[in-house]
Parts: C-alpha cells; structure tokens; sequence
C-alpha cells in the first residue's frame, strides 16, 4: 500500500477542491451586511474557506473572516450548517 507523501515526492495526485473566484476591487469594502458575498467563502457546515479556495490576499481574507465573524455574532449566518 502506498503511502501519502508531500507535494515533492507524491505518488498520488493531490487532490483539488473547487475554487470560488470572487471578484473584488481593492477598494471595495467587505461588509458583514452582504450575505451574498460572505456566504460563497462558507462551506455547508460553516467552516471559512481557505485563501487557496477563495483566491482572495492576505488582507481580504482577514476582512472576511471579520465580517464572517460579526454576521455570525447577529445572527445573519448560522456558526454551524444545516
């Protein structure tokens, strides 16, 4: 049986998710109010997705992840999926 390796020396192929492309001007605001947008960078159990799926930098998803947080705390998105 064949054993997972790294990235360098990796027998089987990684695996790939499904990558949101969200497309945001630097200068636009991510808003806690806007549950279109903070709702695509959720998943079905409410985990946040990671940079590499939602192809946002550093500081955008560090905005997101304060605006996913604050609608959580009011109650415009549940902590946990259905």
């Amino acid at each position: 049986m064949a054993k997972r390796r790294g990235r360098s020396g990796s027998r089987l192929p990684m695996r790939r998710g499904k990558k949101i492309v969200l497309h945001l001007r630097a200068d636009q605001a991510i808003d806690y109010k806007d549950l279109e947008l903070i709702s695509k960078c959720v998943g079905s159990q409410g985990q946040i997705f990671s940079r590499r799926r939602t192809s946002l930098n550093a500081k955008m998803q560090r905005e997101m992840k304060v605006a996913i947080k604050r609608a959580r705390h009011l109650a415009l998105l549940p902590f946990v999926g259905n």
